[in-house]
């Protein structure tokens, strides 16, 4: 598996499910500093006024932001994020249970960032756990999001080893 250099190329892989899924959490906690960005991809996309998006009902806003297929690098980022923090979160607990990082619910704690960049053995280990409980897709996506987000502490990933491989 290659990992993607951006989150948009990330965004185009997924499915017309996870795009929904992934929008959905946007709006649903939408974070103030994209939110006018968002409204913003939603605007050029469908021709619209941008009060007329603003007074779209967030569902309709979530159906059409996860139609659209460049959003930008920046809200396809927030996307993936809002995707891994609502409906994948499970996902994340297991895989810093399984390395040994500390967390709060799937996010990293600040003593995290004193820490090392993760080793190979520990990074198979965490992928090999999840791989047994979690579809492949998720898997090899978080691994991608979470390289994006940091790759000096995820760097053992960009190697694209087989083992985060099918």
């Amino acid at each position: 598996m290659s990992l993607e250099s951006t989150s948009v190329r990330i965004w185009k892989r997924l499915s017309p499910g996870d795009k929904l899924a992934a929008a959905n959490a946007l709006w649903a906690q939408p974070p103030h500093e994209l939110q006018g960005a968002a409204l913003g991809v939603i605007v050029k996309a469908r021709h619209l006024r941008p009060q007329a998006a603003r007074a779209l009902k967030p569902e309709e806003q979530a159906r059409i932001l996860a139609s659209i297929l460049d959003p930008g690098e920046a809200v396809s980022s927030a996307l993936l994020v809002a995707l891994h923090m609502a409906d994948r979160r499970p996902l994340l607990v297991a895989f810093l249970d399984a390395v040994g990082l500390p967390h709060d619910e799937g996010v990293l704690k600040e003593e995290a960032d004193a820490l090392p960049p993760l080793a190979e053995a520990k990074a198979r280990e965490g992928v090999l756990a999840l791989k047994s409980s979690f579809p492949l897709d998720q898997v090899q996506t978080y691994m991608n999001v979470l390289w994006l987000q940091d790759p000096e502490r995820w760097q053992v990933l960009e190697k694209s080893p087989d083992w985060l491989a099918s």
